[in-house]
């Protein structure tokens, strides 16, 4: 009877296609041209003292006080700005910078990993499932956006974050945690977990004790320092520091490049119920998807923009069922509970993207730590197979933007 070791073949497939996704980061680095990310406008403007922008290169965003604004928050901007200042707006290395900030992040989760006391082989099937099974892969080769850039940069962020709470340096992973706020807003919502993450198994996760109150305002202070930060930035850009812009994001739009989320934004709003359904399902149960077109339906279309969901993308993320609820990790999860409920009611669900949904990452972190906890280890062979997977997915993916949407 022919034998032979399924782990090592299915090391062989997971290093074959993570060197082919590899290689598809450093095309996307060289093909990059730059006047593509809004963040160089906004970097710009900081290096001139300004907020407001001249133009954009994206359609999102706002026209306010006849004034051009750039929505999103403001640290990613900060990370471009040394770029943009030596290169100017043209600069044409976002790609490279986001693939430089999510190898720092696969660096620290590295480090977590280790304090967690997973071995080597484990955490190193972990880390190439976070890298390229995950939307951290999409968001990093679409880099050269605005929103993805915001995406990797927050990620990068809140991983540091952990990766500081665990080591219950509570200073420090509030200073992450505020700068990830100032990425992606919903990354605020992480701060229990940060919490529950550098307490001791003997402490009590509430308490009015001295000690408890002093670390909770070594982490929140510099949290609340990051919401000052954006409070004030949206007073002096809007006028009411609750107003982030997102709103008027539609008044300049082009009539003839109108699409779903002008239409949501401006006859539904920006959250509503009405979006659940849509959400809920993108999120959880739709499958990859490419339409066929022509008489016969033989003839490859373009494949669902509105993405793949988390559980038919990236199903290796089930297994963390079976870790063991910590009490850090239940605190983990239900703050990733809050997140996605808000989310769902979102007027985007990260539109537009493939095999993903992209805005998974403000919550899967808690996920990653579940399945380090034991499920890597004690369902490895399962962990592994829906790993290889999930990357031979994300390689067809990238194939057939290749061939229908070469521009994506």
């Amino acid at each position: 009877m022919l034998t032979f070791d399924r782990r090592w073949v299915l090391a062989g497939a997971a290093g074959l296609i993570v060197l082919a996704l590899i290689a598809i980061v450093a095309l996307r680095i060289l093909g990059e041209h730059g006047n593509t990310n809004s963040y160089a406008m906004l970097a710009e403007a900081f290096r001139l003292g300004r907020l407001d922008v001249p133009r954009c290169f994206d359609v999102d965003c706002a026209s306010y006080a006849g004034k051009t604004w750039v929505v999103f928050p403001p640290a990613p901007a900060l990370i471009a700005l040394p770029f943009v200042a030596w290169f100017g707006t043209a600069f044409a290395g976002f790609i490279a910078v986001g693939a430089a900030m999510t190898a720092l992040t696969l660096w620290l989760w590295w480090r977590v990993f280790a304090k967690l006391g997973l071995e080597r082989e484990h955490a190193l099937w972990l880390l190439a499932a976070i890298a390229f099974a995950t939307p951290l892969y999409y968001v990093t080769i679409r880099a050269d956006g605005v929103w993805s850039f915001a995406q990797v940069a927050g990620m990068l962020f809140l991983t540091g974050a952990i990766h500081e709470a665990i080591h219950q340096r509570l200073v420090t992973a509030g200073i992450a945690l505020g700068l990830a706020f100032l990425s992606r807003q919903m990354l605020l919502l992480q701060a229990p977990f940060l919490f529950a993450l550098a307490l001791r198994p003997e402490e009590r996760l509430i308490s009015f004790g001295r000690d408890h109150v002093r670390r909770a305002l070594a982490l929140g202070i510099p949290i609340l320092a990051a919401i000052a930060v954006y409070l004030i930035y949206n007073a002096v850009r809007f006028g009411n520091p609750l107003d982030t812009g997102y709103g008027y994001i539609t008044a300049g739009a082009d009539p003839d490049k109108i699409g779903m989320i002008t239409h949501r934004i401006t006859d539904i709003g920006l959250f509503s119920s009405k979006y659940l359904t849509f959400n809920t399902l993108y999120l959880l149960v739709q499958g990859f998807h490419v339409d066929f077109v022509g008489k016969y339906m033989t003839e490859l279309g373009k494949l669902d923009a509105a993405g793949t969901s988390i559980l038919a993308a990236s199903p290796f993320v089930l297994l963390a069922f079976f870790a063991p609820m910590r009490r850090d990790l239940v605190v983990g999860l239900l703050c990733a509970a809050v997140i996605i409920g808000i989310t769902l009611l979102y007027h985007s669900n990260g539109y537009t993207q493939y095999n993903v949904q992209r805005y998974t990452l403000d919550w899967l972190p808690a996920i990653f730590i579940a399945l380090a906890l034991g499920p890597v280890r004690e369902h490895a062979g399962a962990f592994r197979l829906l790993v290889v997977y999930a990357l031979a997915l994300n390689a067809v993916t990238m194939l057939l933007l290749r061939l229908t949407v070469p521009a994506a």
